[in-house]
């Protein structure tokens, strides 16, 4: 074992163990909404009533698990890919591709997302900013941040495949 891979083995498994916890706690998130969503449902039609609060939270649930999801989703190879050339590559030209991909599109477009997302978050703290209507839930802010953690999950997905793939490339 050299040096390189000594160290990137661990690391790997480390960044991918985050973003599988991560991934697997959020989609627990699917069948809360399924519920919420029956409750209002029923709420709405059988009894005539209903709570903002309970609305937003789906629109809440549905954007965490979107946006916590997306690096366990890009862990599992789960993203749209245009499998015209790939399938047919060697396991090296695989790593080429995912290697450069990596650093050439995902990489630059998470710096991009924390870059401008950071002030959206920033005032969003700076105000405690919360649901706009009656009665909706406090919390924006929070719900907004999940757009930097999108954006470092991603990322540290991001280490694991370049690392990943220069272990298969220096075979």
């Amino acid at each position: 074992m050299s040096r390189f891979e000594s160290w990137a083995r661990p690391l790997i498994n480390g960044i991918e163990a985050i973003n599988e916890f991560t991934g697997r706690l959020v989609s627990w998130l699917t069948l809360f909404m399924v519920i919420t969503t029956f409750a209002v449902v029923i709420l709405r039609y059988l009894f005539d009533t209903g709570w903002i609060a309970m609305q937003e939270s789906i629109t809440y649930m549905h954007a965490l698990l979107f946006l916590v999801g997306a690096a366990y989703t890009l862990k599992h190879q789960g993203h749209v890919r245009v499998d015209i050339f790939f399938g047919k590559f060697s396991e090296r030209g695989k790593a080429w591709v995912d290697l450069l991909g990596t650093l050439f599109l995902l990489v630059p477009v998470c710096g991009f997302i924390l870059f401008v997302s950071w002030d959206y978050v920033a005032v969003s703290w700076s105000m405690m900013e919360s649901s706009q209507e009656a009665g909706g839930l406090d919390g924006v802010y929070l719900l907004k941040s999940m757009i930097l953690v999108m954006a470092t999950l991603l990322l540290l997905q991001g280490v694991a495949m370049v690392l990943r793939s220069l272990l298969v490339i220096r075979q």
